[in-house]
């Protein structure tokens, strides 16, 4: 099983990039899926949430509303951190279930960690290839403004709050320039899901101490 990483900045494609790994037969890992499914009314990271931020952050059914949370984290940097250490754990251990139970099914598959925060978080250390979908910042400015309907200064501040795209680049070992139309990004996509198949099926036939290669920085 090759299991890759798979990040990006906001606004700069990884879900659509994740959505052509998934239609090519990856096994998808979805960091954000999850964090949304840990922080459900009354679930543990739900209790320890609205113990911390208050009752003022539900919705009228109880679930939390994101865009408020939201609006409070990216203006305040140490509840953002907060509400990291709550989320966190709780999607790392789900993650790992994930992982576990595609080995046990699937030990051939070729599995993509879907993580907004990889690089963040040093999880990005533990996985090969680590994949970063990139746009230059220009890019990312327009296209949140247009996908969120906010203000320049909105954008930019949302921007700010994450590592910048660039020393994301840094960190890849393959990069995916999503500046480009949908098909331009889907041909890079499929490309390297192709290459991860080839080096699924070497270490399927040698050794598994013999080394199978490594992925220099490249850009497809």
């Amino acid at each position: 099983m090759i299991v890759a990483g798979l990040t990006g900045g906001i606004a700069t494609g990884k879900s659509t990039v994740s959505d052509f790994f998934s239609a090519a037969g990856a096994q998808i890992i979805d960091a954000d899926r999850i964090a949304r499914e840990v922080v459900e009314k009354g679930k543990p990271a739900w209790r320890e949430i609205t113990a911390h931020f208050g009752q003022d952050i539900l919705l009228p059914d109880g679930e939390i509303d994101r865009q408020r949370l939201g609006d409070i984290i990216f203006s305040a940097p140490k509840e953002k951190q907060i509400l990291n250490r709550i989320v966190h754990p709780h999607v790392f251990r789900e993650m790992e279930t994930q992982r576990q139970q595609i080995q046990n099914s699937s030990p051939d598959a070729i599995v993509i960690q879907d993580v907004p925060l990889l690089i963040e978080s040093g999880m990005h250390k533990h996985l090969k290839p680590v994949i970063v979908v990139y746009v230059p910042e220009k890019f990312q400015l327009e296209r949140l403004m247009k996908r969120d309907n906010i203000s320049e200064a909105a954008a930019r501040a949302r921007i700010a709050a994450q590592m910048p795209i660039e020393e994301k680049k840094k960190q890849a070992d393959i990069v995916i320039d999503n500046s480009g139309s949908r098909e331009q990004t889907r041909t890079q996509t499929l490309k390297i899901y192709r290459c991860l198949e080839q080096q699924q099926a070497m270490k399927s036939h040698i050794p598994s101490d013999t080394p199978t290669g490594s992925y220099p920085p490249h850009q497809f």
